[in-house]
């Protein structure tokens, strides 16, 4: 097991200046930032050359950071996340303290609740949501580990995260968008 203390004061060191990292995440390799800052998500949409109309994630490590983001909660996002047998990512309305350009058009934001030691150590040293997004350029495939992230990615982040650079990534999360007026409906499986 490495030690990823080191890891996490590097990376948010990197972030609480304003810049963006290429991480490991729960699912697949993720640029990121202070979901907060929105220069800095600007700068992955720019580095992805994504339009704001696709909006990306954001990471949190529990219900502090929920509750943050979001004033209601449907009780039905806490039984998926607390059932899910991989990780899930809820599209949730009426998202709140975060960059404006991170919340859709819909004013909605997907979140993840995340239990990986590095993202959720980071997140907890931030107090502050993370910005995960896939590390690719956008319409291109998801890249399933390290080596497939193309090089301008690689070289347009602030740091790169050295950790799990050999390991084979998992599969993108699960994605289901909430309403508060219980509507459900699951865009990715």
């Amino acid at each position: 097991m490495e030690d990823i203390s080191a890891l996490v004061h590097q990376a948010f060191q990197v972030i609480q200046q304003g810049g963006i990292i290429l991480y490991p995440t729960d699912t697949v390799w993720g640029i990121g930032c202070d979901a907060t800052n929105e220069a800095a998500v600007q700068r992955i949409y720019d580095l992805k050359k994504r339009t704001e109309s696709k909006s990306m994630i954001v990471l949190v490590n529990g219900d502090r950071l929920m509750h943050q983001m979001f004033t209601e909660i449907p009780e039905t996002a806490w039984q998926i996340w607390d059932f899910a047998t991989k990780p899930t990512t809820l599209v949730l309305e009426k998202p709140r303290n975060v960059a404006p350009n991170l919340i859709a058009d819909d004013n909605s934001l997907g979140v993840r609740i995340v239990k990986e030691p590095f993202c959720y150590k980071l997140i907890e040293r931030m107090k502050k949501p993370l910005v995960s997004t896939s590390a690719n350029i956008s319409g291109q495939p998801t890249p399933t580990s390290f080596r497939d992230i193309a090089p301008e990615i690689v070289q347009g982040v602030d740091y790169v995260v050295p950790l799990h650079l050999d390991k084979k990534n998992q599969q993108a999360s699960s994605i289901i968008k909430l309403g508060l007026d219980m509507q459900v409906k699951v865009i990715r499986k």
